[in-house]
């Protein structure tokens, strides 16, 4: 019900620290897994060990650009076939460290909102655009498109602060805009596909754990219920649930994975 075997999968943003645990879990389940990155050559050691395997390709891809995403999509199906799988995973966020957007909404800076929504929303639109034109015209598929609990509800903007530093980080505003606008997209697609055998569902995640410092973790995972931070490889089963047959009767679904962040 699970298995991948034969499939041919396009994960977005596969280097980054999800987009990794995705590609291992689709390859564990015997698809062919082929990265659509920019930076191709920036992965930790261990990640070298995947690479080496035939099933999985990295492909140097600028999301924002259809242009290279048909051309990265052309090297594809030479190679394995059509595509039955695309998750999204490429996103653009600006941590606390970033100084420039670390200030108010009234003085946030336009090109960081104008970047973000490049990549998160236009980035996946054109993906959607080019890869799902190619599922439409094959066998269909599944597409995952991610999302947060930022597109769900408000930040809660007091897990930011730190009493320890001079000022606060604010959550942008941008990066749940973008986010918000994910999770409609994803019921638009669902209904104009669905007699084309693609399915389209929307992943949406709470905080993951990534090193971040002892102030943060504690006041975020004061805020969930399970009381934590999500492990890096705790989505994978979702992954694998929505590119599956395990799903075959979805779409246009939001599938919340927080930790019960949004249920208070």
């Amino acid at each position: 019900m699970f298995g991948l075997d034969g499939k041919v999968a396009i994960v977005t943003g596969g280097m980054g620290l999800l987009g990794r645990e995705f590609v291992k879990a689709l390859r564990d389940a015997n698809a062919k897994v082929a990265i659509f990155d920019l930076n191709v050559d920036k992965y930790p050691k261990e990640f070298e060990r995947i690479l080496k395997d035939d099933r999985v390709v990295p492909y140097k891809v600028d999301v924002t650009c259809k242009d290279l995403i048909k051309s990265a999509l052309k090297n594809v199906v030479k190679r394995w076939g059509p595509p039955h799988i695309l998750v999204n995973a490429a996103a653009v966020d600006i941590p606390p460290s970033y100084t420039k957007g670390n200030t108010s909404f009234e003085e946030y800076p336009e090109e960081l909102f104008e970047k973000i929504m490049d990549v998160n929303v236009k980035g996946t639109l054109l993906c959607c655009q080019v890869i799902g034109d190619a599922m439409a015209k094959g066998e269909g598929g599944s597409i995952i498109n991610i999302s947060s609990i930022y597109g769900e509800v408000s930040p809660d903007q007091r897990i930011y602060i730190r009493k320890e530093k001079k000022g606060t980080f604010i959550k942008p505003a941008s990066y749940c805009i973008s986010k918000g606008a994910i999770s409609n997209l994803t019921r638009y697609l669902a209904t104009y596909w669905a007699k084309k055998n693609i399915r389209v569902n929307c992943l949406i995640f709470g905080g993951v754990f990534n090193n971040q410092d002892d102030e943060f973790v504690k006041n975020y995972s004061s805020r969930v219920p399970l009381g934590r931070m999500a492990k890096r490889d705790e989505y994978n089963g979702a992954i694998l649930f929505l590119a599956s047959n395990a799903s075959s009767y979805m779409t246009g679904a939001n599938l919340v994975i927080d930790g019960g962040y949004t249920a208070w």
